[in-house]
């Protein structure tokens, strides 16, 4: 308690320092959105995603370092102090674990295809930076020329000889890379574009992809454009083809570095809102744009923790390293600590100019119904998700108050947001785990998703700046949350349910109506109904005491219950 009243006691010394030079309004909740709209301009998270996306990023390599480093000057400027040379009184620090890499890490340095007798390359890696598969090794400096072979059918690949030849085939090169390496192959060429893509439209662009590090065979795999995949069939038309390749790639043993920023809190400084940023992938919208945006998010919070307009209550931590990995040990490192992170937000492809890219802005909600009972609006993305099941379910508020957040600057800026059931795949998924709320905000469809065409002129900054700015909003409103907050987020949930449950009474008499199953219909109802109630007591934790929210929980609970049982009601009418 004494640590506390000691932390306070410095913000009121910064307040008043800071008021002796010039009066400062301390913002309240109703100041955010106007504020924060007028001072994040996305200059920051525009000029950071620039820089970051000119790299190839995997951990421990150049590009990612760089990255790393870049982050801990911009934090420096800002006033964040690093950990080890801090003192009590430093409220804006940051520090960069290090840790040796158990597996050396890879980079891209040059290649080149090109098919015997033609003046033009097949590939080039200037312009498809994507085509040299992670993992693999360089070629001798003068390159390798080989006959290929096209492996139509997989089922047949080990009945066809390919010693000292370049396999060719049409499925992800990580599936057939040993048993080819085994089999004497030279390297492998492959193809292998997901629909969504629209290969046939972005004829240039080369989906990344990977292969098991050999260190026997230290062989190599190209991954091929439609345009060259057609190019290269064409030409195999005709009769026997060679081609000469040259790889040249560096691997080599590193250090694997994460960074973490904290603003600290006043009064629960142990309890914290973490956004997570991953840096590897060598996209400008993946993931360069949410590291810009975090980044944006960190100086503006800062400026008003200086200059004392903005007191926060919790903690809010930024961290920046690889996806999952960084995010999974941060919780898992520190059990003590883990108890106390109350929220978890990745932010991972929030740039997009989706006037070029397509798809729309998303918040990927917790697990709710929508991820078991797909229907009406709720959609799941290309990327997909498996059903789930009544158990997985992660009933809580803040999927609600964040979709209201960002609807609400949606409206101020005539901007389009979504959102879609649970899928994973990105940083939202450790704290999740660790039954820690937790979404995911991005954007999907994207036709450049993982090419070497999702490059800087992909990225919006208008988009940097909605993300941001509703990022920023709906963290300040958490940090500070107390009983009124938990109050109007009752409310807020209580008018969510209503909407939900009579959309799903819409949805029950279509299936009916179709033949489906009554007790499924009533099923789907009381799930929704359970994950309302429970979202209305998890507001519990914005409180020291939840007899302060204990009137507005069972008003709000009571009219969704009441609401449910008169939907069931009406359904059974209608079956009978």
């Amino acid at each position: 308690m004494i640590k506390y009243i000691y932390i306070v006691l410095v913000f009121a010394i910064l307040l008043s320092s800071c008021s002796s030079k010039e009066s400062v309004k301390e913002l309240n909740e109703t100041d955010y959105f106007n504020v924060i709209n007028k001072e994040f301009t996305g200059d920051l998270a525009y000029e950071t995603t620039s820089f970051v996306e000119k790299y190839w990023r995997v951990v421990g390599n150049t590009g990612f370092d760089a990255s790393i480093y870049f982050i801990a000057e911009k934090l420096d400027k800002m006033g964040y102090v690093k950990e080890e040379e801090a003192t009590a009184k430093d409220l804006l620090t940051y520090r960069i674990e290090t840790r040796p890499l158990k597996r050396p890490t890879w980079e891209s340095v040059n290649a080149s295809v090109i098919i015997n007798g033609d003046k033009e390359s097949l590939l080039e890696l200037a312009t498809n930076t994507n085509m040299i598969a992670m993992n693999s090794y360089s070629t001798p400096k003068e390159g390798v020329r080989a006959e290929v072979v096209y492996i139509k059918d997989l089922k047949n690949i080990k009945e066809i000889d390919v010693k000292d030849k370049i396999v060719f085939v049409e499925t992800s090169p990580g599936k057939v890379f040993n048993t080819m390496m085994e089999e004497g192959a030279v390297g492998v060429l492959s193809y292998n574009m997901p629909s969504y893509l629209q290969p046939k439209k972005n004829t240039t662009s080369i989906q990344f992809r990977s292969i098991p590090l050999n260190e026997e065979a230290k062989g190599w795999a190209i991954a091929l454009s439609y345009s060259a995949k057609e190019r290269l069939k064409d030409n195999l038309k005709k009769g026997k083809v060679f081609v000469k390749v040259v790889v040249e790639t560096k691997i080599y043993p590193s250090e694997e570095l994460t960074i973490v920023a904290d603003i600290k809190g006043a009064v629960l400084p142990k309890e914290r809102l973490v956004f997570s940023a991953h840096i590897q992938e060598p996209g400008a919208n993946d993931n360069a744009s949410g590291v810009g945006v975090a980044l944006e998010m960190a100086s503006v919070v800062a400026k008003h923790v200086k200059d004392g307009s903005f007191i926060p209550k919790r903690t809010l931590t930024f961290l920046w390293g690889d996806e999952i990995i960084s995010t999974r040990r941060y919780v898992q490192e520190d059990s003590i600590r883990a108890q106390d992170i109350k929220w978890g937000i990745s932010l991972d492809m929030v740039g997009e100019n989706t006037e070029k890219t397509g798809g729309v802005f998303l918040i990927e909600k917790m697990p709710d119904p929508s991820a078991i009972w797909t229907r009406g609006n709720d959609k799941h993305t290309e990327w997909g998700g498996s059903k789930m099941k009544l158990d997985q379910m992660k009933p809580h508020y803040l999927n609600d108050f964040l979709i209201d957040k960002f609807i609400e600057q949606g409206k101020r800026v005539n901007w389009k947001v979504s959102t879609n059931p649970f899928e994973g795949g990105s940083d939202h998924v450790p704290f999740l785990g660790a039954d820690i709320p937790s979404v995911l905000f991005w954007h999907f469809t994207d036709q450049f998703y993982h090419t070497d065409n999702d490059r800087i002129d992909k990225v919006s900054q208008t988009t940097l700046k909605n993300v941001g700015i509703t990022a920023l909003v709906s963290a300040f409103v958490l940090i500070n949350s107390d009983e009124n907050t938990g109050k109007s987020i009752i409310k807020g949930i209580e008018v969510s349910a209503i909407i939900r449950l009579n959309e799903e009474l819409k949805q029950s008499k279509i299936a009916l109506n179709k033949g489906e199953d009554l007790e499924i219909q009533i099923k789907i109802i009381s799930a929704w109904e359970d994950w309302y109630l429970k979202a209305i007591s998890s507001t519990n934790d914005m409180v020291d005491d939840i007899s302060k929210l204990e009137f507005e929980m069972k008003n709000a609970q009571n009219s969704i219950k009441n609401l449910s049982e008169k939907i069931k009601d009406e359904l059974r009418k209608i079956d009978r």
